[in-house]
C-alpha cells in the first residue's frame, strides 16, 4: 500500500494549502455555521436519522465543519483526516464552539486499532474516495470500526462526473480505476481565485468497485440512490435548479451527479 506514499504526501500538502483558503471561503461559510447553520445537506440528514447518543466516526472530515454539525445533532463524534492543517483547524473550531470532539490525523487506509468496534455510524461524504488508490482497505477498516448492527453512510459525487474534463465538454478519463490521474491544481473548488499550484494524485472508482469492496468486507448494502444534481456548487458551468440542486448546463437531468449508500454490519 505504501508504494503510494508519494501520492499521499502530495495530497497532504495540497489539502494543507487548501485548508488555508477554505476556512475563510464563502463556500464553507464558517460564519453562518458558527451562528447555528447545519453544514450537512438534506440527503445526508435523511440517511443518518436520529443521532442522539450515537457514536459516530467521520472519515476524511477536512476541517471538521460537518463533524461538528453532527455533534450539534447529538452524536458523540470522532473525525479523521490526512491533513494535519485541517485537523488543527477542526480542533480550533471545536474549542471555539465548546464542543467535545475527537480528531485524528490519519490516512483512512491505515487501520486504527483504537477505533475498533466503537461506532454506531461511520460517515463520509463528497469528494472522498477519489483520493484513495484502492477501496479494499478502506472498506475493511470501516467494517472493523462499526459495532455489530452499525451502519456506514456514504454520500459521494457520482463516478460519471469524474469521466469528464473540467468543462464537461468531453469524456477525458476512464470510468474505471485504470490509472492514477495527475493534475496541477491551480486553485480550489471553494475559492477559484486562490493561487495554489500543487499536484494532486487521484483515482476514479466505478460503482462496482465501491460495492465489491463493501460486500467483500462483509457489509450489507441496505440502500442505494443516484441523484441527478449536486447540493454543492463545485463544478464549472453548473446551474442551480429551483429546488437548490446544481446541474451541468446543457446536461441537466442527463447525468447522475451524486450517489448515496447505506451499508450495515450484520
Amino acid at each position: 500500500m505504501h508504494h503510494h506514499a508519494t501520492s499521499f504526501e502530495l495530497n497532504r500538502q495540497l489539502w494543507n494549502e487548501r485548508t488555508k483558503h477554505h476556512t475563510g471561503s464563502k463556500f464553507y461559510d464558517v460564519e453562518a455555521f458558527l451562528a447555528g447553520k447545519n453544514s450537512l445537506t438534506a440527503k445526508e440528514l435523511e440517511l443518518l436519522g436520529d443521532l442522539a447518543g450515537k457514536k459516530l466516526l467521520h472519515l476524511q472530515c477536512h476541517f471538521g465543519q460537518d463533524t461538528l454539525s453532527l455533534a450539534r445533532m447529538g452524536a458523540e463524534v470522532t473525525g479523521l483526516d490526512l491533513s494535519d492543517a485541517a485537523i488543527a483547524e477542526a480542533r480550533k473550531l471545536a474549542a471555539t464552539m465548546g464542543i467535545r470532539a475527537e480528531f485524528n490525523i490519519a490516512n483512512v487506509l491505515d487501520f486504527q486499532p483504537q477505533l475498533e468496534g466503537n461506532f454506531d455510524i461511520v460517515f463520509t461524504s463528497y469528494g472522498v474516495l477519489g483520493w484513495l488508490p484502492e477501496l479494499d482497505g478502506w472498506a475493511k477498516n470501516i467494517a472493523h470500526y462499526l459495532k455489530p448492527g452499525g451502519k456506514l453512510v456514504l454520500v459521494e459525487f457520482h463516478p460519471v462526473v469524474w469521466m469528464y474534463n473540467n468543462d464537461f465538454t468531453r469524456v477525458e478519463h476512464s470510468y474505471f480505476n485504470r490509472k492514477r490521474i495527475e493534475e496541477m491544481e491551480t486553485s480550489t473548488y471553494a475559492d477559484t481565485s486562490a493561487a495554489i499550484n500543487l499536484l494532486s494524485h487521484t483515482w476514479n472508482h466505478s460503482l462496482s468497485e465501491v460495492f465489491t469492496a463493501l460486500l467483500e468486507a462483509g457489509l450489507q448494502i441496505n440502500r442505494f440512490e443516484e441523484l441527478d444534481g449536486s447540493p454543492h456548487n463545485c463544478f464549472a458551468g453548473a446551474e442551480q435548479g429551483p429546488e437548490g440542486m446544481f446541474r451541468i448546463t446543457g446536461l441537466q437531468g442527463k447525468l447522475p451527479m451524486v450517489y448515496a449508500l447505506v451499508a450495515g454490519r450484520r
